[in-house]
């Protein structure tokens, strides 16, 4: 961190380009690289027709197969025809079988991100998803608990990694994967581009260095960013985040079945809370990105939702209709504060090498450990008071990435005001994203 903060280093950020990248390329962008310039606006019009529809049909795919494990619970349920019954399972031995998997998230995620640099995007994302296709058509004969377990074991490796890689969702969940989808696999191969197009990508590319382009990473480098403390409150916040995360998806169905509807009612009222979430998450991304405040929407979205989640906790158990509504709004700013939160870490890595490190330590810590206590918040025995200790220990968490959020916010504002300072004159140092 202090030698970001050096004038030597200030001095090097200043410069427009690096003499490795001139050398790299043998070019220096002109003017039009930093505009939005008609060539690069093609480019990008290019590049999102081919990478947003499918990322965004991967992570659909992969979170509603994630989620469904909490519609089975609730399914049928009246009829004694759902998934705990059949399988003869209980509250507690649900909640283990979750966990297991979310032990796998921790375990693989790192190793999953070191070969996805080693094996290209393009081939390590199709193995995981056609390995975990194959895994989930066996579902269908789960029969008892033992094979639950079994289940979610499997999929550990695969699964977990699948979930990440498809989070980019055209960024408003990129931040987590960015590594890996966000250049399919990386403008020097990509032959759906012209040469002057991937001539263009690549330039656009040089202040952060392509990705296709980049060394492994070495040990120096990772011990660089496991040493980089500020990165830590990167991973503190999202592990906070985490816990509404993991127990709204996988117990809004549980939750909306505690407001008084039941099986496939039960299913339909999922809808609107995700549908709205997605619409806010997508509106405040896009606000972050572009005010460069993406501290200032994490921290507002995940106090809305805080407010959301502690209005249904104090809400009396039978007021239905309201605490439907509180559990909208506490689910879109718990979802809505993910996406510049993910996408801040990445803006505020500049050593490219350990760019797969950091986020693969960001989920791994922040989701793997982090969505673990979220299972376990919401009890059974608790849904006919309205479920207050999941609603109170996701409104506290929040909270806590409210305040992180900001803490990271004034700790960043405080480093660009050094760095400005040092700056030599008529030069452009690189600032951190806020």
């Amino acid at each position: 961190m202090a030698e970001q903060d050096s004038p030597v280093d200030v001095e090097k950020q200043s410069q427009p380009l690096s003499e490795e990248h001139e050398a790299q390329h043998g070019k220096t962008p002109n003017a039009s690289i930093r505009t939005s310039s008609a060539a690069e606006r093609s480019l990008l019009r290019k590049q999102d027709k081919r990478i947003i529809p499918l990322s965004a049909s991967i992570y659909f795919l992969a979170y509603l197969d994630r989620s469904n494990i909490g519609n089975a619970k609730v399914l049928n349920s009246s009829t004694h025809n759902d998934m705990m019954t059949e399988t003869r399972t209980t509250n507690y031995q649900f909640t283990i079988a979750l966990m297991i998997f979310l032990i796998g998230y921790f375990l693989f995620e790192v190793p999953s991100n070191i070969l996805l640099k080693k094996f290209r995007p393009s081939r390590w994302l199709a193995f995981l998803m056609g390995s975990w296709g194959l895994i989930t058509i066996g579902i269908g004969g789960v029969h008892n608990y033992g094979q639950i377990v079994g289940y979610k074991t499997d999929e550990r490796s695969v699964r977990v990694a699948f979930i990440l890689a498809s989070a980019t969702l055209a960024g408003a969940f990129g931040g987590a994967i960015a590594y890996g989808v966000g250049h399919l696999d990386y403008p020097e191969t990509a032959t759906w581009l012209s040469e002057s197009e991937r001539d263009l990508a690549r330039q656009r590319l040089l202040v952060d260095g392509s990705k296709g382009s980049a060394s492994s990473l070495t040990w120096a480098e990772a011990k660089e960013t496991l040493m980089d403390w500020r990165l830590y409150g990167h991973y503190a916040i999202y592990f906070a985040v985490s816990l509404p995360f993991s127990s709204l998806s996988l117990f809004t169905p549980s939750i909306v079945a505690g407001l008084g509807y039941k099986d496939l009612h039960a299913q339909l009222f999922t809808v609107p809370p995700w549908a709205i979430a997605y619409v806010i998450s997508i509106l405040n991304s896009w606000s972050g990105d572009h005010f460069n405040a993406r501290g200032f929407h994490c921290a507002g979205a995940a106090a809305v939702g805080a407010a959301g989640f502690l209005a249904s906790a104090l809400l009396p158990a039978d007021a239905y209709a309201s605490r439907y509504g509180t559990l909208i709004v506490g689910t879109s700013g718990a979802f809505a504060c993910i996406p510049p939160m993910l996408g801040w870490l990445t803006s505020n890595m500049w050593s490219t090498a350990s760019i797969g490190l950091a986020v693969a330590l960001n989920v791994s810590i922040g989701a793997g450990l982090g969505q673990i206590p979220g299972v376990w918040i919401y009890k059974a025995e608790e849904a006919e008071r309205g479920y207050p200790t999941g609603h109170g220990v996701n409104a506290a968490m929040l909270f806590l990435v409210a305040i992180g959020a900001i803490c990271l916010r004034i700790f960043y504002g405080a480093k660009n005001g050094r760095i400005v300072r040092s700056a030599a004159e008529e030069t452009m140092p690189r600032l951190y994203a806020l």
